[in-house]
């Protein structure tokens, strides 16, 4: 895929990054901007997708707020120690592709430059879906999840760089009964990897990604 601008966001609140989603989206639809590849945080939430069974959820004793969402998928954790990739591209101007592929390879790259051994799954017919970044133990360290309306993309993926995993105890993750979570953090910690900083996971994921131009919002 050609060329994304990079946009660096703080920390926005999901409701409020949602907004502003759609302003990004009607800007890419009528064409007054370029595709955009934007790199923010949340704070603690839980999104799911509209065919997440309520049973997948956290208990209200949680504490974590719940968000109904417009992309696939089904239930995953934002919070802070994440990094939350959203993607606006229009796919009609750049020709068939697959994009949740593209992105599953790019992270895997981006990680490896980082040091991290991962890798894309296939799905098996008539299983849930694999669609992530795992470990070579088959432990989950980014979710992907898209939408897409007249030919543009919308949200993305989120990379575990050091959340708090406790979370990911308290509901089924993107509707894997036995999936197991993990972060860089505790993959360095383990592998002996050194843990990057935040700018340098943000520099690689772009790097892979093809988004090189820099712009930063507050």
């Amino acid at each position: 895929m050609s060329l994304l601008q990079r946009v660096d966001l703080g920390e926005v609140p999901y409701p409020e990054a949602v907004r502003q989603m759609a302003g990004w989206v009607d800007e890419r639809q009528r064409g007054v901007v370029g595709d955009r590849l934007f790199l923010l945080s949340h704070p603690p939430v839980i999104t799911y997708g509209p065919r997440t069974p309520l049973e997948d959820l956290p208990p209200a004793a949680a504490g974590v707020p719940t968000v109904q969402v417009d992309r696939g998928g089904y239930a995953t954790y934002h919070g802070p120690g994440q990094l939350i990739g959203y993607v606006v591209v229009n796919l009609r101007e750049r020709g068939p592709v697959d994009i949740v592929r593209w992105l599953e390879n790019g992270l895997v790259a981006a990680l490896g430059e980082l040091g991290f051994a991962t890798m894309r799954r296939d799905t098996p017919p008539g299983a849930a879906s694999l669609v992530g970044v795992w470990t070579p133990e088959h432990h989950k360290v980014a979710s992907i999840g898209m939408r897409i309306r007249r030919g543009v993309t919308s949200h993305g993926f989120a990379l575990n760089v050091d959340p708090d995993m406790r979370v990911f105890e308290q509901f089924t993750v993107c509707g894997l009964q036995d999936v197991t979570m993990v972060s860089l953090r505790r993959l360095a910690e383990r592998t002996g990897v050194p843990m990057p900083s935040d700018a340098a996971i943000r520099d690689a994921v772009a790097g892979a990604l093809g988004a090189r131009a820099q712009q930063w919002l507050r």
